[in-house]
């Protein structure tokens, strides 16, 4: 059974992921969560001392999430490339057809400059962190040739976050029309890259 002050902080999670998703982290304000909780604002403070504390709070109560998602549906893939691929797939799905999400996640906290931006690199490392364990998985099988996982996970969450950041401001591409496209280019610019290498080192030798 979740205890009162846990049930009483998730509450207020919830009622904060809506008002700093509409309103952005300036323009939001604590007494708004404390009417949506039914709660004073001195009681909010009293579980998350100051704006940007319940701002980080709920970005990481939804990036736990997200990893979470992620987690579950590339474990389900038979093989490490496919387990490599569902991870990608998740974390753009999941931005694509959650803009709260993806606003909070990516957008909405810029206005608070370093502090956001220190956030923001943290979270993605824990999402290229995710994704580069797969692709290494996936090495180590022979499914996918050798390369730096870790530039390979940054890459293809770059090109995530691109493409969710057009898709917020302009609507378009939508995200999961362009999912197919992106997961092939990724995919075999991994394997192209790796070719390529090769082919250098053979020419330099």
């Amino acid at each position: 059974m979740t205890a009162p002050r846990e049930a009483t902080r998730d509450r207020i999670l919830e009622a904060a992921e809506h008002v700093f998703a509409d309103k952005g982290y300036h323009d939001a304000l604590v007494d708004e969560v404390a009417t949506a909780t039914a709660l004073s604002k001195g009681g909010v403070y009293f579980h998350f001392p100051s704006k940007e504390d319940l701002f980080f709070a709920v970005v990481d109560r939804l990036a736990d999430r997200l990893i979470s998602k992620v987690e579950r549906e590339s474990s389900t893939q038979p093989t490490a490339i496919g387990r490599a691929e569902a991870a990608l797939t998740a974390v753009f799905s999941a931005l694509g057809k959650r803009r709260r999400l993806a606003r909070l996640l990516m957008v909405q906290g810029y206005s608070m400059g370093n502090a956001f931006e220190r956030k923001r690199v943290e979270l993605f490392g824990r999402f290229a962190s995710l994704i580069r364990q797969r692709l290494d998985e996936a090495s180590a099988a022979g499914e996918i040739p050798p390369v730096d996982t870790t530039i390979v996970a940054h890459i293809w969450l770059g090109a995530i976050n691109e493409l969710v950041i057009r898709w917020l401001y302009s609507g378009e591409p939508a995200p999961m029309e362009a999912l197919p496209i992106l997961r092939s280019v990724l995919v075999e610019g991994t394997r192209a890259s790796h070719a390529g290498r090769v082919a250098g080192e053979a020419g330099n030798g």
